[in-house]
């Protein structure tokens, strides 16, 4: 597909999904959203894929909206408002259901909406010096359609602040509060996304999958009767799965298993 707004290359099992609009700080506009949620729908599939990178190219990540989107969007009638926010929000929900590990390489400043597409991933990277902000109060908005993911990266108490004041934080400040999951020096941010993106291939692709799976399922449920049912019932079905067999008998056997031929 001849990609407008990001860039999409394939090496040893790995997709790198890169936002490539530099020169606007890699803000999104509807172009950008829709390609976004083709390009992680149609990965999410593929079964030669096993890990994907959300990337950017520039020296901002993300900018959030763009402005000249927002002015087209100042014109806009409620339903038109409407639908446009459900594609955003469609696209976020994309890439955090997608089936595969998804990985954020933050090279700059993220704003905005940019901290939803981080939120939605499943592991982050940042390269020290980048800043990160939820500025849409500034503007008399409100972060609502990223917010499901961002109050679940940063915490509640976290989210209470940012929202409210706009200020900017640095990536330490994210790591503290939980929002990224490494701060690597920027010359070292190729290798911290190359260390974890090793690891997640050398896994049982369909336990990564199932795994991604448990997180989002089991989080915030009540440790009931129900719950110690469906761990069990999960566990004891991977057990018996072709994938979960054979990582037994590979390890027993100290050999490689067939997932990474």
């Amino acid at each position: 597909m001849n990609w407008q707004s990001i860039d999409i290359t394939m090496h040893e099992r790995v997709a790198t999904v890169t936002l490539d609009r530099p020169d606007v700080r890699n803000a999104f506009n509807q172009a950008t959203i829709a390609e976004l949620a083709l390009a992680f729908d149609e990965l999410g599939r593929d079964e030669d894929v096993r890990a994907i990178v959300l990337a950017a190219n520039g020296s901002a990540f993300c900018a959030g909206a763009d402005l000249h989107w927002m002015k087209t969007m100042a014109g806009y009638s409620d339903a038109e408002n409407l639908a446009d926010a459900t594609r955003l929000a469609d696209m976020l929900r994309t890439i955090y259901l997608c089936p595969k590990p998804v990985v954020a390489k933050v090279q700059g400043d993220c704003y905005a909406g940019g901290m939803g597409l981080v939120a939605a991933c499943d592991i982050t990277v940042v390269a020290d010096g980048a800043n990160f902000c939820l500025s849409e109060v500034r503007l008399g908005l409100i972060p609502a359609t990223i917010s499901p993911y961002v109050i679940k990266a940063m915490g509640e108490n976290a989210a209470r602040r940012y929202f409210l004041t706009a200020e900017r934080f640095s990536a330490r400040e994210a790591h503290r509060i939980g929002f990224v999951h490494d701060v690597v020096a920027p010359d070292a941010l190729d290798a911290g996304v190359a260390a974890i993106v090793k690891a997640l291939v050398a896994n049982g692709p369909n336990a990564v999958r199932e795994a991604k799976m448990l997180v989002r399922e089991m989080a915030g449920r009540p440790l009931d009767a129900a719950l110690l049912a469906d761990s069990a019932a999960r566990i004891a079905a991977i057990r018996a799965s072709t994938e979960g067999r054979e990582g037994v008998a590979s390890f027993l056997e100290k050999r490689q298993p067939s997932w990474m031929d």
